[in-house]
């Protein structure tokens, strides 16, 4: 998509923390949706080693809103001025929005994954939540609301017990799974992210037919797991759609406009499943 107009010393900065945070395609995204809206503004990606120097810099720069990503989604709230109710009883942050100085975080993670498995239905099914950080608060905190009955599944027995904990409701170390008896199982790990493409964080013969798999990693797009659950027969969700959906919402938030199906548009989706392909 390009750029209809000349960066200059008006333009408006906006970016994404994270380490690491190559693989992002969050630039390609917000890009577009600031050039489809003839917004003088542009989003840059910066791998970052301390998450307090990182609020400073957003201050110190003016930088108007930023993503958060791994590993800093509940580390920065202690940095913040203020707390969305929602974030804040998820833990985690994935959005800040500068308003006059005033840095306040967000969680759109929640709404964004949730809705493609909300669409194919929750309440009353078995959920099973993979991991323990950031994304996972924000989906566990999702699939409760939407009455699921919910299971957190993580290789640490203490981060996955106090995730549990948290939410109320069940918890399995990572090595014990012997059996599936999940509707439906969500990814939050990094596994199976490129570069490590073959890594999978469910084991194949657990997979049954007609079950729900999504898988938050979106790069690439059909990872091991979402490969070994259509061979399976399972409905998939590529993390592409919680990418997207969380990402007009970060838009909302920073530039008050709607989303609406514009920015939800074939060439959007488009542009970013050529770049990661």
């Amino acid at each position: 998509m390009p750029i209809d107009f000349k960066y200059d010393s008006k333009t408006d900065l906006y970016c994404i923390f994270g380490n690491p945070v190559t693989h992002s395609k969050s630039p390609i995204m917000h890009n577009a949706l600031f050039n489809d809206n003839k917004i003088n503004a542009v989003y840059l990606a910066f791998n970052i080693n301390d998450i307090k120097t990182g609020i400073n810099a957003i201050r110190e720069l003016d930088i108007k809103g930023v993503s958060i990503t791994i590993p800093f989604k509940e580390k920065v709230i202690e940095f913040l001025d203020d707390i969305d109710p929602e974030a804040k009883e998820i833990g985690a942050v994935n959005t800040i929005v500068n308003r006059n100085g005033k840095l306040t975080g967000f969680n759109t993670d929640w709404s964004g994954g949730v809705k493609p498995v909300k669409e194919l239905g929750i309440i009353g099914k078995t959920v099973g939540i993979i991991g323990a950080g950031g994304a996972a608060r924000a989906l566990a905190y999702g699939i409760k609301k939407n009455g699921g009955k919910l299971t957190i599944i993580n290789r640490s027995q203490k981060n996955g017990e106090h995730l549990s904990s948290l939410f109320n409701c069940n918890f399995i170390n990572f090595n014990k799974i012997e059996t599936n008896s999940f509707d439906i199982i969500i990814n939050t790990t990094p596994l199976g992210m490129t570069p490590d493409i073959k890594n999978t964080p469910f084991k194949k013969e657990y997979l049954k037919k007609n079950m729900i798999v999504m898988d938050i990693v979106y790069n690439p797009l059909e990872t091991q797991l979402i490969k070994d659950a259509k061979n399976a027969g399972c409905k998939t969700i590529d993390g592409l759609s919680m990418f997207i959906n969380q990402g007009v919402k970060q838009f909302e938030l920073w530039t008050g406009i709607k989303s609406t199906k514009k920015f939800m548009s074939e060439s959007l989706k488009k542009t970013l499943i050529n770049e990661l392909n």
